[in-house]
């Protein structure tokens, strides 16, 4: 079986706590950052599979990060999904012209995520 590596990045202690826990349930091994520096370092030291990647963020924001995922070899591959608490169509486009591969709009079910996260891990 392939790795399970999720690394949740949000300043908002609700959601990664209720994301955590419900992945952690399902046997992901998930990693926290609180900021786009943090999710950086942790991003190319570990390597995720998954990365759950908050707009609004301390430091650098989610579109910063994914941006700099997508544009570095080593690290196209991770599925980036971007939490935003825009709903709006033109917040959604501009998340998918990053380069992530999903926009989801906060407030979201735990559970609907973890059934992306089967999905897309198999």
């Amino acid at each position: 079986m392939q790795d399970n590596k999720i690394l949740i990045v949000d300043d908002e202690p609700n959601i990664v706590r209720s994301l955590s826990f419900v992945l952690n349930k399902e046997g992901y091994d998930v990693a926290l950052a609180a900021d786009g520096d943090q999710a950086m370092q942790m991003i190319r030291g570990s390597k995720p599979n998954i990365l759950f990647l908050d707009v609004m963020m301390p430091k650098k924001n989610g579109y910063d990060v994914c941006r700099e995922v997508k544009s570095d070899p080593d690290l196209m591959d991770i599925h980036v999904v971007i939490l935003t608490a825009k709903g709006q169509e033109n917040d959604r486009q501009k998340g998918l012209l990053q380069g992530a591969d999903e926009v989801i709009t906060k407030p979201f079910s735990p559970m609907e995520i973890v059934a992306r996260v089967k999905e897309l891990l198999g």
